[in-house]
């Protein structure tokens, strides 16, 4: 179960397309989750990776050596 707040314009967007097409406010804000969740939860992990890469955590390996290990290189 989530509760969630939102700004009175989009609630009434939200509340018309319900209504104009007849299904249920939470089938189209499940809708919007699941579209767009992976995208957020791949920023927020880029996010956290460039912090560790600039903290000196992550080893950074350039693109060109792994083309040139795997004979890729032109």
């Amino acid at each position: 179960m989530l509760a969630i707040r939102l700004p009175s314009r989009i609630e009434a967007r939200l509340n018309a397309l319900a209504k104009s097409t007849g299904r249920t406010k939470s089938f189209y804000v499940r809708a919007a989750l699941l579209e767009h969740l992976g995208d957020l939860e791949d920023l927020y992990l880029a996010e956290k990776r460039l912090e560790h890469i600039r903290a000196g955590r992550t080893r950074v390996i350039p693109l060109e050596s792994i083309l040139k290990r795997h004979g890729l290189a032109s």
